[in-house]
């Protein structure tokens, strides 16, 4: 088992230390930043001053030995237009994006599971056909669409929503929350409905898929023959074998939907780390976008590692063949 665990952390760090040089790299081949702090009366020797004071006037790779350096302190750099960490203005707008997350999380298992439940039960029925179908269209439109016509309809034509901000908020050991405001839940309902599809679409094809094969189990017969009630059956003994798939998908999934929470939040101007993330490639603030790639990275590396070694745990055959993520 120790061993299993320190392989799993050596390849973490492997995977961590790539992907510092290629996001690193690939962000800084990307335009001039100098030119957009620089004023047009700017002459050289005033971009030269820019250039050094950004840290710019170094070859790229003595500027990654130095990133990577601070980076085993902490420290991700300063932002070029705040002037402060970038791992603190992370920190400051991860808040919102969890909780948009978390929102649509809950929509996905809230609506999914019984949707799911309905279209295993009765796959052959016109509403199973129904829920399929709108499983379909949650993976196949595109989130900015979905957004769009939301707003299009529920804010401008109807005028029931809200479509951009993030509301009233309630500040609960120094953190902001909105979803403790009726305000502000009814500015998080659009832009969590809208994140929530994909992952809503995934739980209702998973859940149907593990109803019909754990209804026709032999143990779900014998409960039957024993006179065990439907309900029963369903939450003692069905649920709990079809949630072991799904919580791991969406426990696996949950770190992609913070990471590409950036197409809702642009969209609803949610105030969450997406919404930072394009305001600064907007500017070119390197060390901002660097530092955000390097949070999300470590996110997914760290929630890889995490189901590993929990499977490990549940499974030691795990430990004797492939990483089952």
């Amino acid at each position: 088992m120790a061993e299993f665990i320190i392989k799993r952390v050596l390849q973490a760090l492997l995977v961590l230390l790539v992907m510092t040089v290629l996001v690193f790299f690939g962000v800084n081949v990307i335009g001039n930043p100098v030119y957009i702090f620089a004023s047009s009366e700017c002459d050289q020797a005033c971009l030269t001053k820019i250039i050094a004071d950004l840290g710019l006037d170094r070859p790229v790779w003595e500027q990654y030995l130095v990133f990577l350096g601070n980076l085993l302190q902490g420290d991700l750099g300063n932002s070029f237009t705040h002037g402060i960490p970038a791992l603190s203005l992370i920190f400051e707008r991860l808040p919102a994006t969890l909780e948009l997350a978390f929102a649509a999380l809950v929509l996905a298992l809230v609506i999914g599971l019984p949707l799911g439940m309905r279209a295993g039960l009765k796959p052959e029925a016109f509403s199973s056909r129904c829920i399929m179908a709108f499983s379909m269209i949650g993976f196949s439109l595109p989130v900015f669409w979905i957004g769009l016509i939301m707003i299009l309809v529920f804010s401008v034509q109807l005028g029931w929503m809200p479509s951009i901000g993030r509301g009233d908020t309630v500040e609960v050991f120094g953190t902001e929350f909105s979803f403790l405001t009726l305000n502000g839940l009814h500015h998080l309902a659009m832009p969590a409905f809208t994140l929530s599809l994909i992952m809503m679409a995934m739980v209702i094809r998973l859940t149907r898929a593990g109803m019909r094969e754990v209804l026709f189990a032999d143990y779900i017969k014998f409960a039957r023959a024993n006179g065990i009630r439907e309900r029963r059956i369903l939450s003692a003994h069905v649920m709990k074998n079809i949630l072991i798939p799904i919580v791991t998908v969406l426990g696996m999934e949950f770190g992609g939907v913070i990471a590409f929470a950036v197409v809702v939040e642009s969209i609803f101007s949610w105030p969450g780390v997406g919404k930072m993330l394009i305001d600064a490639i907007g500017v070119l603030d390197r060390p901002l976008i660097v530092a955000y790639l390097i949070f999300v990275v470590f996110m997914f590396v760290i929630l890889n590692l995490l189901v590993d070694i929990l499977y490990s745990i549940l499974d030691p055959r795990v430990r004797l063949g492939d990483s089952p993520t």
